[in-house]
Parts: structure tokens; sequence; C-alpha cells
């Protein structure tokens, strides 16, 4: 998985634990594509000590998932549902009320 794609996920899942500060700063580099020097400078900070945060970051929230597995539960849960709308859709059996039920969970 491309590492901007797995953040931006990992922090769908656990962005609320990690301080304001930390997501902000995580939001600048990965979403908003900001350089290491233009979140130091809006920071009043180092360059180095923003790289050294998201780095710091970056493991935390993978810890969390090695400990939760949120994220990998969620793509197995969506792969599981791709494969019952296939089947449904093989056996002509596919019909509204059951998308909705998969959309629900």
């Amino acid at each position: 998985m491309d590492d901007r794609i797995e953040i931006s996920l990992l922090m769908d899942f656990y962005g609320k634990l990690l301080t304001e500060k930390q997501r902000l700063i995580l939001e600048q580099y990965y979403n908003m594509d900001l350089s290491l020097s233009e979140i130091a400078e809006n920071q009043n900070t180092s360059r180095q000590a923003i790289h050294d945060l998201i780095k710091r970051c970056y493991r935390t929230l993978t810890d969390y998932e090695e400990k939760l597995n949120l994220l990998a539960n969620s793509v197995k849960d969506e792969e599981v549902k791709d494969q019952l709308r296939t089947l449904l859709k093989e056996k002509n059996c596919y019909c509204s009320e059951i998308e909705k039920l998969l959309v629900e969970l």
C-alpha cells in the first residue's frame, strides 16, 4: 500500500489518539503536501524536529494498528462484502435490500 494512502487510512482510524499538534503536522505533510521546511517555519521549529515528529507519529499509528487491527479488519470486511455482491449477482439473487444491508455493515 502506498505510504500516503496508508497514513491517511491510519489517521482515519487512530488520528484522534494523537495530539492536536501531531494531527496538524501530519495533515500538513501528507494531505496538504507541505515540505518539512514549510511546516517547520509554520510551527516555528526546526526541520529536523518536524521530521522526527512525523516518524514518531508514523510509528505510533502503526503500533496502534498492530495492536488493534482496525484497518486490516476494515479492508477484510470490504473484501468479504465485494465477494458477497459478486456471488449474489452470479446467483441472480442480488437486490437493493441486500445492498442496503451490506452498506450498513
